[in-house]
């Protein structure tokens, strides 16, 4: 993987660059649809190239891993050759799923045993088997394997959890450097800064983590309900401590106000579910503000979706007929709605790169953090 740096705005630290893999090359800033289970939840990989327009998509080693299981990726050359999709993919480290089985799991410095929410089976998650994970999987960028704390969580046992994080690391970039990828095309390892909300922890980590020179970068355990202030003083913190040579992968975020907001401190790639969860529950995200399409104040509205957006749904269908396809729990409405959503993120980080390549996206971004901030 190479990183090129193209240029950082003038008024804050946001950043333009390009990603470049053996499945593509990555424009950053960078927003990556959630694929969990080897498919972004309704949507088509051609709808997903061609419409939504993602670079990169994001898979999940621990719902992989046990359905359809490793031994099936392996037999079909990989995930990309299973599902069809021939651009970059990511897969997280299943750190994040362990920490959300709390019921389900101990973990210890050998690695986080846990019960498959499937069939009640025990597993062993350890760096060195989620590395052969990983390669089996078959991703462009796979991430280290890390504990994520909760919110909130003692100073203790977030130092604690640091620190094994750290040897965990080390382990993983043993396995991965004694290794070799399986399909004919070459894997990069991020590792992945911890440390809650503890302003000495992070700087720690992050120094830590930049310390063993990978090729990027990760920030984990934020989005799991700190207040968005103390998500943002901590990107901060970690942005000004890592290489500006690296790309910065800030995971599991977030809002559109959330990737604007992290954009313009310095990080360039983002995941998150919520585009696609909303998009089920009927939540749409708009340039103008977001829109509850399930209030009666749509119903008679023939207007379509979205005038401004970018995907075809947005100038296909009304609001009215999507509202009633999500109120009657129709397949489609949360095909549509998800269609725009993907979009929106996608349209918003790629502007954001537009702006800070051309010089204005410090006042770009003042304004949209007002408009976004709407309920319409």
């Amino acid at each position: 993987m190479d990183f090129k740096l193209e240029k950082t705005d003038s008024q804050s630290k946001a950043r333009a660059g390009t990603i470049t893999t053996d499945h593509g090359t990555i424009q950053t800033p960078i927003f990556m649809p959630v694929g969990t289970a080897s498919t972004v939840k309704g949507v088509h990989q051609h709808e997903l190239k061609d419409d939504i327009k993602a670079q990169i998509i994001l898979g999940n080693t621990y719902h992989l891993y046990l359905r359809p299981g490793t031994e099936i990726l392996q037999k079909a050359g990989g995930l990309h050759k299973f599902m069809n999709w021939n651009g970059p993919i990511l897969t997280d480290s299943g750190g994040y799923q362990v920490y959300s089985l709390s019921a389900r799991r101990k973990i210890k410095e050998e690695g986080a045993t846990f019960s498959s929410h499937i069939d009640g089976s025990k597993h062993l998650f350890a760096p060195e088997n989620v590395m052969d994970i990983q390669r089996q999987i078959g991703a462009d960028i796979i991430m280290a394997f890390d504990e994520c704390t909760p919110y909130p969580c003692d100073y203790k046992y977030a130092k604690n959890s640091m620190h094994m994080t750290h040897r965990w690391l080390k382990r993983c970039c043993e396995r991965f450097d004694t290794t070799e990828p399986l399909y004919g095309y070459s894997q990069t390892l991020f590792p992945i800064i911890q440390g809650s909300v503890y302003k000495d922890l992070r700087k720690q980590s992050a120094e830590t983590v930049a310390s063993f020179e990978r090729e990027g970068n990760a920030i984990g355990g934020l989005s799991v309900g700190e207040p968005d202030d103390e998500m943002y003083e901590m990107c901060e913190i970690v942005t000004d401590i890592l290489p500006e040579d690296k790309p910065r992968y800030l995971m599991g975020v977030g809002t559109p106000l959330n990737l604007l907001e992290n954009i313009a401190l310095g990080i360039d790639m983002f995941d998150c579910v919520m585009p696609t969860r909303n998009a089920r529950n009927g939540m749409l995200f708009t340039q103008n503000g977001t829109i509850n399409i399930k209030n009666r104040k749509w119903a008679e509205d023939f207007s379509f979706i979205d005038p401004d957006g970018t995907s075809y749904v947005d100038k296909t269908y009304s609001k009215a007929y999507l509202r009633h396809l999500i109120i009657s729990k129709e397949i489609l409405g949360a095909q549509i709605a998800t269609l725009h959503n993907l979009s929106f993120y996608v349209w918003l980080v790629n502007t954001a790169r537009e702006k800070i390549l051309d010089g204005t996206f410090y006042d770009w971004k003042k304004q949209m953090v007002k408009q976004l901030g709407q309920r319409l």
